[in-house]
């Protein structure tokens, strides 16, 4: 007997939203986890040699920067802060040296001005050879 004249019955729905979110994560997984094979298009054999390491060091001139703009040359304080007097401090550092490495040492806060006045006064003393000392963050 059906009681309920007028009344149809409804179909049941499939809701495909859940399904779609299941496979994408599916789909994600295997994306992330699947390794690619690299395949090399030449064969190179690199050659080998028998070379001693270099025996002595380069002669290194270090100067320090701080925030503020002072210039340290091998520990001495360098009284001006021009260029001209920068560059007259890394030739009297440099001591007579050949192609003597300045590695600067400059502060985070420091000036990027800074840091360039130190590099022209380098070009200008005639040594090309410039380094920069960082240190690694403690996050990585």
């Amino acid at each position: 007997m059906n009681f309920q004249r007028g009344h149809r019955r409804e179909d049941p729905e499939i809701n495909l939203i859940p399904l779609i979110d299941v496979l994408l994560v599916i789909l994600i997984f295997l994306m992330v986890t699947t390794t690619y094979a690299r395949f090399a298009e030449l064969q190179i054999n690199l050659p080998q040699a028998q070379g001693e390491t270099a025996k002595e060091q380069p002669a290194q001139i270090e100067v320090n920067v701080d925030a503020a703009g002072n210039y340290l040359v091998n520990g001495g304080k360098v009284a001006q802060a021009g260029v001209d007097a920068l560059a007259a401090a890394l030739t009297q550092a440099a001591a007579g040296a050949k192609e003597p490495v300045v590695v600067i040492s400059a502060d985070a806060n420091a000036s990027h001005q800074s840091v360039i006045r130190v590099m022209d006064a380098a070009r200008r003393a005639g040594y090309s050879r410039v380094t920069f000392v960082t240190q690694t963050s403690a996050n990585e």
